[in-house]
């Protein structure tokens, strides 16, 4: 069964938490952290991508940058900007983001859960990141973003959330990006058990978003042996009925030596080619495809799907192994040049503009992956092609921060 903890919080003042948090550090680049941050000295940018701080060019994973976080954390903390609670709460994150709408238990979770894979991941991790992530926690002694984690949704819970959520919050803000990010604390006892006792009836949990987070945690967990607070990590665990999975769409370099004609026919072996989109697939197996300023609407032939592995009938899977591969000559998406992931966030224009540009050839939008299968290939013990699934919208670092030293 899953355990989870409530945790004395570092959390923003309410009057300066829109200036405090910021879109996670993995979703931009140095550069357009450095502009976003400019002019803001709360900006949590400071202390999650410090390099801002330092001459341009500076190796990111260098220890001079490490120690700048730690400075630019340390600052907000001494200038009363963070502050932490008291005592151990839990605490609701909820998200607006257009229509839609969700909410999250903020708690600790544990470690060796990760470690033993009652938190289930669904994602390879890379040793670089993981070790970027471990430096990061050990230098400012905290855990400063949230990791996703999403669980089958219980009644019990959802209406515990439900009722919270109708009284006042601690913090109400809108970002630039129109997101609205409001959060409550819960600070009862009786409260406090009650989701602890509904949470620790669950079989498991998973992670959506956040796999090196969770495996830098687990690191320090046990390099630590445990101490202080380490033995746990800062979640946001939402119910499965309300994440909300975006495409994660693919841009080719190149169409591997053959002409816009010649690469239509040879999809046609894969697709149902319908010319005319607006690029956005509205069923599984369904693609668009972009190429010579033209959409066109890709359906993969019934036998290519044809399959019970849960792995194997992703779209993902499948343009990898019958297009990706076989014809534009992708073999390892990790490390290929010829290849770029563009969020679905960023819509289908972005693809247009790309290929429009003349620095890419062709698009691929994709419909999204469902919650349902993420959770079905994590319950096998399966792991998902990369970049199969892009969450919307990002949680805010900075809005929680869980302090693991003594």
């Amino acid at each position: 069964m899953a355990l989870i903890k409530p945790f004395a919080a570092l959390r923003p003042k309410p009057e300066l938490a829109s200036r405090i948090c910021e879109l996670p550090y993995d979703v931009m680049s140095s550069d357009e952290a450095r502009e976003i941050a400019a002019g803001n000295s709360l900006s949590f940018l400071h202390v999650s991508k410090p390099e801002i701080d330092l001459p341009a060019g500076i190796d990111v994973y260098s220890q001079p940058v490490y120690a700048k976080g730690k400075e630019n954390f340390r600052r907000l903390i001494t200038d009363g900007a963070l502050r932490q609670d008291t005592k151990p709460c839990f605490y609701l994150y909820r998200q607006i983001m257009g229509a839609h709408s969700q909410v999250g238990l903020v708690a600790a979770a544990s470690c060796e859960d990760y470690l033993e894979g009652v938190i289930k991941k669904h994602e390879f991790t890379r040793p670089d990141k993981e070790d970027d992530r471990v430096r990061h926690m050990e230098a400012l002694d905290s855990q400063t973003g949230p990791v996703f984690l999403t669980y089958r949704a219980n009644k019990t819970i959802d209406s515990l959330v439900a009722k919270k959520i109708n009284q006042t919050p601690e913090i109400d803000f809108t970002a630039s990006d129109k997101v609205r990010h409001t959060s409550w604390v819960i600070s009862d006892a009786t409260e406090i058990k009650a989701i602890e006792e509904a949470l620790g009836q669950m079989p498991c949990l998973y992670i959506a978003d956040g796999h090196h987070r969770s495996a830098a945690a687990g690191r320090v967990y046990e390099a630590r042996n445990g101490a202080g607070q380490s033995a746990f990590f800062l979640t946001v665990i939402f119910p499965h009925s309300q994440v909300q999975i975006l495409p994660y769409n693919r841009v080719l370099k190149d169409l591997n030596g053959v002409t816009p004609s010649k690469m239509l026919e040879k999809l046609d072996g894969v697709f149902i080619i319908t010319p005319g989109s607006t690029g956005k697939p509205a069923r599984k197996h369904e693609l668009g495809f972009f190429i010579e300023a033209k959409w066109h609407t890709l359906n993969f032939r019934p036998h290519f799907v044809k399959t019970t592995d849960p792995i194997e009938k992703l779209d993902v899977t499948l343009l990898q192994k019958y297009v990706l591969e076989p014809i534009f000559g992708i073999e390892d998406q990790r490390t290929s040049k010829g290849i770029q992931f563009v969020g679905g966030i960023r819509g289908t224009s972005e693809l247009e503009k790309l290929v429009n540009s003349g620095e890419y050839a062709c698009a691929f939008s994709m419909f999204p992956t469902s919650i349902e299968d993420l959770m079905t290939i994590s319950d096998a013990g399966g792991i998902m092609p990369p970049k199969s699934t892009w969450f919307e919208p990002k949680l805010r670092d900075g809005m929680f921060c869980h302090m693991i030293g003594d």
